[in-house]
């Protein structure tokens, strides 16, 4: 097979994300550290602390040592936190701790991105939630709108997880109801909030909630211009931001670069690293749908067994794959940056930049420029995220092949203060490689 085959450069138009915007301004903002030793010191109900118990949880990360007090407390929460460190856990254990189930009530809504962050979340909810009186269910756009009719009309769910779209056609439709709705999330608030179509929808739906709610935002990345917008939809929140760049990155997180000169050299330096490295899971980042596709054709020929992943797919297809990949079923998955947000998979340890987050379409000015480089270096924390979860050790392998891959590489130097070095010929499995991996 001739793996210098060319792969062709085609915009990613799938990007996805949500948004909103609401009155009750407040720049009241407090910053609160709080210590626990362990989960048992949340005072969680019994029926929480059997099921953390049964998945082996025991310490908290520093961001729910934090924030779920304060949740607990009923304040509104505003959260950067670099990836990996157990978002998640903070509102699903919150909100299924302090829930009074209403039956046929939908009391508590999360809102996501991507299907597979909302599958994700209603996981999470799931398993914690095994032994409480709770119904969960997701709403997403690609199935029939008459399938979750019916299903609505049956029983409405207590937590309902789902993309703004679909979730505003329902409530538009009179097929929802968020008038006893006490806890509002947004998962990925930054993704969700820089899209103003997206932000519209979230916005039809936020004004159909009760005034008195809780509203909880989290983001591993979350701009300036981006959090006068979250307060404006939060009151009193407690804001906890990791101010300090370099504390963003992973610790545990080996990264390295690849100089590569032509572009047509990256398929076989791509197969001589999953040959020669040891990994448990491998994501590899492409930056075009047409691409993902093109390069996981040419690792199965190969004989790497691969799948690929991006936002066009059908969701029935989309779901297939991200479950079987989170399932252990495939070991290799070539993703656009669909998989680059907030998806949590244990066993993934190396993340391949084969492509660079791309770059916005930008004008002449400084400023434009510079954006477009904040969001691909923003980008870049989000993907090697994926591997060296909370805490974990895990490998990020970044191929340079362009002057604009050059700068984009270092600019995340500058601003996370890590010094990315080139690939050498070896790389001991046991600084990348743990022997189990365990988080919520």
């Amino acid at each position: 097979m001739a793996y210098s085959e060319k792969l062709f450069d085609y915009a990613d138009d799938d990007q996805q994300a949500i948004a909103d915007k609401r009155a009750g301004d407040t720049d009241n903002r407090g910053y609160i550290g709080i210590h626990s030793a362990s989960f048992k010191d949340f005072q969680l109900r019994e029926e929480l602390q059997k099921a953390i118990r049964t998945h082996g949880f025991e310490h908290p990360s520093e961001v729910q040592h934090q924030c779920i007090p304060q949740a607990l407390n009923g304040r509104d929460i505003i959260c950067q936190a670099k990836s990996g460190m157990g978002k998640t856990a903070v509102f699903v254990l919150s909100i299924l701790h302090m829930l009074k189930v209403e039956e046929n009530h939908c009391q508590a809504v999360v809102v996501t991105h991507t299907r597979e962050l909302a599958i994700q979340a209603h996981d999470e909810f799931k398993r914690f939630a095994n032994d409480l009186p709770v119904v969960v269910d997701y709403y997403l756009g690609g199935e029939p709108m008459d399938v979750q009719v019916k299903k609505l009309k049956k029983n409405q769910p207590n937590i309902l997880v789902g993309a703004p779209g679909r979730i505003l056609q329902l409530l538009e439709g009179d097929h929802l109801k968020f008038d006893m709705i006490e806890y509002f999330i947004l998962d990925e608030c930054d993704k969700i909030l820089q899209n103003t179509d997206m932000r519209a929808q979230v916005q039809g739906a936020f004004k159909r909630t009760p005034r008195d709610k809780q509203v909880m935002m989290f983001s591993a990345t979350l701009p300036l211009d981006i959090r006068p917008i979250c307060r404006k939809l939060t009151k009193n929140p407690m804001e906890i931001y990791v101010d300090d760049q370099a504390k963003l990155t992973l610790h545990g997180l080996l990264q390295h670069y690849v100089n590569l000169p032509e572009e047509k050299q990256k398929n076989r330096k791509l197969v001589d690293l999953l040959d020669n490295i040891d990994f448990n899971q491998v994501i590899i980042f492409v930056k075009s749908r047409d691409r993902a596709e093109a390069l996981a054709k040419i690792l199965n020929t190969g004989q790497f067994p691969t799948a690929y992943i991006h936002g066009r797919m059908e969701q029935s297809a989309r779901i297939r794959i991200f479950e079987e990949f989170k399932n252990y079923r495939k070991r290799i998955l070539v993703s656009t940056d669909l998989m680059g947000r907030g998806v949590d998979i244990n066993k993934v340890n190396v993340v391949v930049n084969y492509d660079l987050p791309p770059l916005d379409k930008h004008g002449e000015h400084e400023s434009e420029k510079n954006s477009a480089f904040n969001k691909a270096v923003d980008q870049y924390l989000h993907r090697v995220g994926r591997a060296g979860r909370f805490g974990t050790k895990g490998l990020a392998i970044t191929f340079v092949s362009s002057p604009e891959d050059a700068t984009v590489l270092n600019k995340v130097q500058e601003r996370f203060s890590v010094d990315i070095k080139e690939l050498p010929l070896s790389v001991d499995p046991s600084t990348y490689k743990d022997v189990a991996r365990g988080e919520i």
